[in-house]
């Protein structure tokens, strides 16, 4: 069972820090995503690649911005994103960090959405993690059908 993320005081209810803590890290790793899908699809081996992740990357800035606003609303203050993870410089190890980390993602997504009890957040937090589960499995379906010269056995 999660943690509700709002707490009853005298004041009413306020937010958690872990839930600020967790958006800040989500908004983080959504800027961390989209700086490495950009550089994954200019090493993408085909239109049809590069077009998917591009797409991935529109939803990792939708994601992105989502979450901005959320942040902003629970603490009255911009956050100021930093890349929190590198990115490989290979493509097939580019897509192997990618479907990892979108796999982690969702997990993480999903346990933010669990706990907390304000709609908004676990609608959007829900929605960001069906979409990061839809990445890794383009991701994979790359990793899957790379041509031999990229596979590493």
């Amino acid at each position: 069972m999660h943690p509700y993320y709002y707490v009853q005081n005298d004041s009413g209810y306020r937010q958690n820090e872990q839930l600020v803590r967790n958006i800040r890290k989500a908004i983080n790793g959504e800027y961390s995503a989209i700086q490495c899908y950009e550089r994954l699809a200019l090493m993408a081996p085909n239109a049809k690649e590069k077009k998917q992740i591009q797409e991935i990357r529109q939803d990792e800035s939708k994601h992105f911005h989502q979450f901005m606003r959320i942040y902003t609303s629970l603490t009255g203050k911009q956050h100021s994103p930093k890349i929190v993870e590198g990115c490989p410089n290979q493509y097939r190890t580019g897509l192997e960090f990618a479907f990892q980390d979108e796999q982690e993602t969702v997990d993480f997504y999903l346990g933010i959405s669990e706990g907390s009890n304000d709609p908004i957040i676990k609608e959007t937090f829900r929605r960001a993690a069906a979409d990061e589960q839809n990445h890794a499995v383009w991701f994979l379906y790359f990793l899957t059908n790379q041509p031999s010269r990229y596979r590493v056995f």
